[in-house]
C-alpha cells in the first residue's frame, strides 16, 4: 500500500471514529437521564446479558428482514438510477420485468449479499445501540418519554450508519448500479466486487456518503423508534400486565412505524442514493449541492421518487425486524423494548 493510500486510510479512520463519538455525544450529553436506584444482584445479571441478547435478536431479525425484502429494495435503486434529467423513471414493474427478462428471477437478488450481511449487521447495532441509550435515558421507574425515545433511536441510527450501513449500503449500490452498464466495470459477487471498489478508491470509497447516511439512519430510527414505542405503550395499556403482545400486533405497530418512516425521511434517502453511485465524485460537490442539483433538474417530487418500492419494503421491513426481534428476546427471556 502507497504512502498516500496509507494517509487517506488513516485519515477515513479518523472521520469515521470521530463521527462515533458525535453520534455518542449528542445523546449523553443533551439528555442525560435521571439517576436511578441502585440495581439489585438479579438485575445486574439481567443487564449484563441483555446487549448479549439485543445483538443476537438483533442480528437474527435483520438478517430475516433483509433476505426477504430485498427484491423491493434493489427495484427501489434501480427506479432512483434510471431518474435522469429529461427521462421518466419506469415504474416497478417495468423494472421488475425487464431485470427478469435479462438475468431471471435470480437478477431481482443483484447485489444482496452486501445488503443482507449488511442488514444483519447493522440491525444487531441498531438494536443494541438502542438498548444502551434506552438504558441511559430511562427514568428512575424505568419509563421511556416520548422525546426520549426519539432520542435513543437517533444516537442507534448515528451508530448505525458509521458502523454497518455506509459501508454495506455504498458497496450494494455501486455493484447495482456498475451491473447495469453495458461492460460492468467491477467483477461479479460480494468479495471480488467490494475489493476492486477498495483497491481503486481505498476506505474512503466505501464510506463515501457518511454524512447523509448518518442524517438518514438517525432520522429512520428516531422516527421508527419512537412511532413503535408511542403505540406499543399505547396499545399495551389495555393488556394484563406481564402479558406480552401477541404477535400479529407487534407486526401492524412495525409495519405502521415503517409507513410513518418513509414520509418523513424519503429525501435524505433519494440524497444518499445518489452521493453513493459511480459518477457522484465527478457530479456532486457535496451533499447540499447534490440536494440543490436534483431540486434544479428534476424537482422537488424527484425527494420521493422510488417511495412506493421502499413503502412496500419498509413496512414489510419494520413488520419483520421488529417481530423477530420480539419474540427471541421472548425465547431468550430478556425483556422486550
Amino acid at each position: 500500500m502507497s504512502s498516500a493510500t496509507a494517509s487517506s486510510s488513516s485519515s477515513a479512520s479518523a472521520s469515521i471514529a470521530d463521527a462515533a463519538s458525535t453520534a455518542y455525544s449528542a445523546v449523553k450529553d443533551v439528555a442525560p437521564g435521571p439517576r436511578k436506584a441502585a440495581a439489585t444482584p438479579t438485575q445486574t445479571a439481567q443487564r449484563k446479558d441483555k446487549p448479549l441478547y439485543s445483538l443476537i435478536a438483533g442480528t437474527t431479525a435483520g438478517a430475516v428482514e433483509g433476505f426477504t425484502t430485498y427484491p423491493i429494495e434493489y427495484t427501489k435503486t434501480v427506479s432512483q438510477f434510471a431518474a435522469k434529467a429529461g427521462e421518466k423513471a419506469p415504474g416497478p414493474i417495468t423494472i421488475v420485468r425487464n431485470t427478469i427478462a435479462k438475468d431471471g428471477f435470480i437478477g431481482l437478488y443483484s447485489g444482496c449479499g452486501a445488503l443482507v450481511t449488511g442488514n444483519a449487521i447493522k440491525a444487531g447495532v441498531r438494536f443494541l445501540s438502542y438498548d444502551h441509550f434506552k438504558t441511559m435515558l430511562e427514568d428512575e421507574n424505568g419509563k421511556l418519554s416520548g422525546p426520549r425515545s426519539l432520542l435513543a433511536g437517533l444516537g442507534a441510527g448515528m451508530m448505525e450508519a458509521v458502523f454497518a450501513v455506509t459501508p454495506s449500503e455504498t458497496i450494494k449500490t455501486k455493484l447495482i448500479d456498475d451491473g447495469k452498464r453495458a461492460v460492468p466495470k467491477y467483477p461479479r459477487g460480494l468479495v471480488p466486487g467490494t475489493a476492486a471498489i477498495v483497491r481503486e478508491e481505498g476506505i474512503r470509497g466505501i464510506y463515501r456518503g457518511l454524512f447523509p447516511v448518518m442524517l438518514r439512519q438517525g432520522a429512520n430510527s428516531a422516527v421508527r423508534f419512537g412511532t413503535y414505542s408511542t403505540l406499543k405503550n399505547f396499545v399495551s395499556g389495555s393488556a394484563r400486565p406481564g402479558q406480552s403482545l401477541p404477535g400479529g400486533i407487534t407486526f401492524g405497530i412495525g409495519a405502521i412505524a415503517g409507513i410513518v418512516t418513509v414520509y418523513a425521511t424519503m429525501p435524505l434517502d433519494v440524497i444518499k442514493t445518489r452521493m453513493q453511485t459511480l459518477e457522484a465524485r465527478t457530479k456532486y460537490r457535496n451533499t447540499f449541492n447534490c440536494a440543490a442539483v436534483t431540486l434544479r433538474e428534476e424537482g422537488v417530487l424527484a425527494f420521493w421518487r422510488g417511495a412506493t418500492p421502499r413503502l412496500a419494503r419498509l413496512v414489510l421491513s419494520g413488520g419483520i425486524v421488529f417481530t423477530v426481534y420480539e419474540e427471541i428476546m421472548s425465547v431468550l427471556g430478556a425483556k422486550t423494548m
